[in-house]
């Protein structure tokens, strides 16, 4: 390791190689402040980091052999050591960040310092562009409305350029400092030494820099001040930074009502008792109550109750889902009618919503390879800028030997310059976009993924639940000749009382057609594995089997079962995986977006190829019979012919697969293995969603490259301007301003 690391003393709070450590950073102004410590920090042995000015986080990864030395004391003083704060973040426990508290503090302070400079620069600006309002002495009046404005208000350049400075570094705010410390030494030159003080002195406003005047001997005298400029300049950047910081607030909504859509008590149940504890005392397996109306308060599964659980919040599904014993329920979804008895199986940061609010976190943390660019230009802009403005000084001194011009240009120049809208073009994008896609239940992992998602052309779909619901449904019954609703009443009672997938898809699928089974007419069942059940039933010999190959095969990929009564065949049962209802219209807008869909399933090929012509996909990119091993093959051999592959899959069979794929698609109704190894995630498993995601992925990446686009674009159109001195330092001021607003404002649109 560096010296920075060998001279500090090591704690007991280590960093941990498994987690990134994620630090909340203040003092943080601009981008340039976020390239300078994620540079510093990458300096050091075995650590990769991101710092994101927008979210004002850095996130550290240690590598396993560094993890000793590298220390959480170690990493933030690193970022003091720079002039700015780092503290360890915690949000664990659902209560508001430090990330988020730093920020309020932040906006308030903001606030205040802009209040102070709007009631300082009104009546200057006003003052200094109506000759007819310039009363004696009003020169000296605006003075003294100006000194708490560049001083108290514009505290945060000032302090931020000289921590530059003693680092020998520049950010944006180098540029601002400058700019108000040059018009305001300039305007008290004038007023003491160049004849601006005199009483009775007027001054217009011109849209271009001024000239000195001369008088008499050629003496010049320099009447013209730039007190307007160093007043509205400070103004305009805090109002631009407010707007800024409560922008980035609203961006971030979306992962703080994940964060905090958990329930913040739980309901013990033991020993007959309910008692309310605090949700960070329930322990895995205690058993809670979850009443009508209630949240349910941690992951769990059902072991006493029915009802109907209301998951919007988390997975954004309409309908509430029926569960009963059982089933799975997650906490923070809601409880709309019967009473639950639930066994709690996830506790705190394991639970499915904070791996959600996790996920969506790293992501809104992570850069996108266009934002790459943005921080190169970043890192090099303000020294440049700073070049440009002493030679534009030079410049016209030379050529017009008018000293208020030639300051008036170069000031421009430095006003004008600052790229806070090139810093803001990606990550409040990000933000927005990803909290866009949270709210519809769509986790977008990481800043990649928005490149991968502009280039897919091909998407292989897994099928058992995945197009599928994953479910086995009964679509036909066929009762034999002589077969009777007394004897499908037989069936039902001897089926109820297997647990096997087929036997409760039979006896839903007959329920449904109101015919009812009971256990308890059961009597001597037997279960034979891989080959059926049997059983007496009002005294009558009743058995269910696999039917022998060949007696049904109409091409529906369907699995058939014949149920015997008294060894003479009274009915057959069609059980089918049933594609998802919205597959079809999925298939179809996957097409319309330039998505050729394939399938990919271990299934049969006879139930593959119902399904791809259920759902709209050519045969010719239908596999079946496929191994884990295959699917992994099948995504490289696509890529290997120049294709752009996304996997869309939910079982630890799709998890290879996922990850080899240039952008992996996890259905959240499947397994933590598939969710893990993808990089979005379909929380809900809805399928729609799918073209959904892409869509939200691709409008935000085109929004972040607009970003940029307009961000460059204003500074290579207006540096040559200020540069030809034919703008106004407080109209660059107001144009710099501007363009913060119009990049984070281009952002929202996203939210809608």
């Amino acid at each position: 390791m560096q010296s920075t690391k060998q001279d500090s003393k090591l704690s007991s709070t280590e960093v941990s190689a498994d987690e990134p450590v994620v630090l909340a950073v203040t003092g943080m102004t601009c981008a340039a402040c976020a390239a300078r410590i994620e540079k510093k920090l990458n300096r050091l042995d075995g650590v990769s980091a991101t710092v994101n000015y927008a979210t004002s986080k850095a996130t550290v990864h240690v590598a396993p052999s560094q993890v000793d030395a590298s220390s959480i004391e170690v990493l933030t003083k690193t970022v003091d050591d720079l002039g700015y704060g780092a503290v360890l973040v915690s949000t664990d426990d659902g209560s508001r960040s430090t990330v988020e508290i730093a920020t309020d503090i932040h906006v308030d302070d903001i606030r205040r310092r802009l209040v102070v400079a709007a009631v300082g620069a009104l009546p200057v600006m006003v003052l200094s562009m109506i000759p007819s309002l310039q009363f004696d002495g009003w020169q000296w009046v605006s003075l003294a409305l100006a000194t708490p404005v560049v001083t108290w208000s514009a505290l945060p350049f000032h302090r931020a350029a000289w921590r530059n400075a003693v680092h020998r570094t520049t950010t944006m705010d180098t540029l601002v400092s400058l700019g108000v410390i040059a018009a305001t030494l300039w305007s008290l030159w004038a007023l003491v030494f160049g004849g601006a003080g005199t009483i009775g002195m007027t001054m217009d406003m011109n849209l271009v820099p001024r000239s000195s005047v001369s008088h008499g001997h050629g003496a010049a005298e320099h009447h013209e001040i730039y007190l307007e400029v160093a007043t509205t300049l400070t103004a305009f950047i805090l109002a631009g930074r407010f707007f800024e910081l409560r922008s980035r607030q609203k961006a971030g909504s979306a992962l703080r009502a994940l964060a905090t859509m958990g329930a913040k008590t739980a309901v013990l149940w033991r020993d007959g008792t309910e008692t309310e504890i605090p949700i960070g005392a329930l322990g895995i397996g205690e058993i809670f109550v979850v009443r009508p109306g209630e949240k349910v308060a941690t992951d769990g599964v059902v072991i006493d109750g029915r009802s109907a659980i209301d998951r919007s919040l988390v997975t954004g599904e309409s309908v509430p889902v029926d569960v009963t014993v059982g089933d799975d329920v997650t906490g923070g979804t809601i409880n709309t009618n019967g009473r639950l008895l639930v066994r709690a199986t996830r506790i705190g940061r394991n639970t499915v919503l904070a791996q959600m609010a996790r996920l969506v976190e790293r992501a809104q943390d992570g850069k996108a390879p266009v934002q790459r660019l943005a921080d190169r230009v970043s890192s090099v802009f303000v020294p440049i800028v700073i070049a440009l403005a002493i030679t534009t000084l030079i410049m016209w001194l030379v050529i017009t030997g008018e000293t208020d011009r030639s300051f008036s240009a170069a000031v421009a120049v430095l006003v004008i310059a600052c790229p806070c809208a090139l810093g803001l073009a990606t990550p409040v994008a990000l933000l927005v976009g990803t909290g866009r896609a949270a709210r519809s239940g769509i986790i977008i992992r990481g800043a990649h993924v928005l490149e991968a998602t502009r280039v897919v052309d091909t998407m292989v779909l897994d099928k058992t639940g995945t197009l599928t619901t994953g479910v086995m449904t009964l679509v036909d019954v066929d009762l034999s000749p002589g077969g009777t609703a007394e004897e499908l009443e037989l069936v039902a009672c001897l089926e109820a009382s297997s647990e096997h997938p087929l036997a409760r898809a039979i006896v839903a699928g007959l329920r449904e057609r109101e015919v009812h089974g009971d256990v308890s007419r059961v009597v001597d069942f037997e279960n034979r594995p891989g080959v059926g059940v049997m059983g007496v039933v009002n005294g009558r010999l009743v058995s269910v089997r696999r039917a022998s190959i060949g007696s049904r095969d109409d091409g529906d990929g369907a699995t058939i079962v014949e149920a015997l009564v008294d060894g003479r065949v009274r009915a057959k049962f069609a059980v089918s995986d049933r594609p998802r209802v919205e597959a079809a219209d999925t298939i179809r807008r996957l097409r319309d977006i330039g998505v050729t869909p394939m399938i990919a399933s271990g299934d049969s090929w006879s139930a593959v190829r119902h399904v791809a012509r259920e759902t709209g996909i050519d045969e010719s990119d239908v596999r079946a019979e496929v191994l884990p091993d295959d699917k992994l093959r099948l995504v490289h051999e696509l890529q290997r012919t120049g294709r752009t592959v996304a996997m869309v899959g939910d079982g630890v069979n799709d998890a290879a697969a996922l990850v080899a794929a240039d952008l992996g698609i996890a259905m959240g109704t499947g397994t933590d293995a598939a969710m893990e190894a993808g990089d979005l995630t379909i929380v809900s498993g809805d399928l729609s969603l799918v073209p959904e995601a892409l869509n939200i992925s691709r409008r935000t990446l085109r929004t972040i490259k607009a970003n940029l686009f307009w961000a460059f674009a204003y500074n290579v159109a207006a540096l040559p301007l200020a540069v030809a001195g034919l703008m106004n330092p407080m109209l660059a001021g107001l144009a710099m301003a501007l363009s913060s607003v119009f990049v984070v404002s281009n952002s929202l649109r996203l939210r809608r």
